[in-house]
């Protein structure tokens, strides 16, 4: 079975930048070794916007600057970038919090053979949940799990209660 590894937003704005936390910092090490020890396709994502995001509707609900294109903040933290180095991998620039084109590319990348899903990153209550879900969706017969100590949530109640909707949802949660 393909196996597939999808890095959500692991960028320095996420870690330790202007949204960053104490809990994105401390998962980074575990996230490196993920993607160090990892057999299989990955795919990353790049939470992604522009000079314009106050504008935008996500912006005038969560007016904090974050992930501008070309920015330092939206790039990868540099110890998982550094990882990343030593494998190959396909990057996918998001404008919202999921992506329906990284389940385009995971169709086309496994072209029918069976595969299995796993995704860590950040946001746990944002964007790893709304990838994950949008992934059951397209492919619902498909092991999709999400690896609990490779994410951190906006707080750690919020991170927890997305593992709980994502397990409700059928999704499994390593812990």
């Amino acid at each position: 079975m393909k196996r597939i590894l999808v890095v959500v937003d692991m960028q320095k704005d996420f870690v330790d930048g202007s949204l960053g936390t104490a809990e994105a910092v401390a998962i980074v090490p575990v996230v490196v070794k993920k993607i160090k020890d990892f057999e299989g396709t990955i795919f990353v994502t790049y939470d992604t916007h522009f000079e314009d995001y106050l504008e935008s509707e996500e912006g005038k609900k969560l007016p904090v600057p974050h992930c501008i294109s070309g920015t330092p903040g939206w790039e990868l933290d540099a110890l998982v970038q550094e990882a990343l180095e030593e494998k190959p991998y396909f990057a996918i620039q998001k404008y919202t919090f999921g992506s329906l084109a990284l389940a385009q590319l995971i169709a086309a990348e496994t072209d029918g053979e069976e595969f299995s899903v796993e995704l860590i990153g950040l946001c746990t209550d944002i964007c790893v949940v709304s990838n994950a879900l949008i992934l059951k969706a397209n492919f619902p017969e498909v092991p999709i799990s999400v690896d609990a100590s490779c994410c951190a949530g906006v707080t750690p109640e919020l991170h927890e209660a997305a593992l709980a909707t994502m397990q409700s949802c059928q999704i499994d949660i390593l812990r």
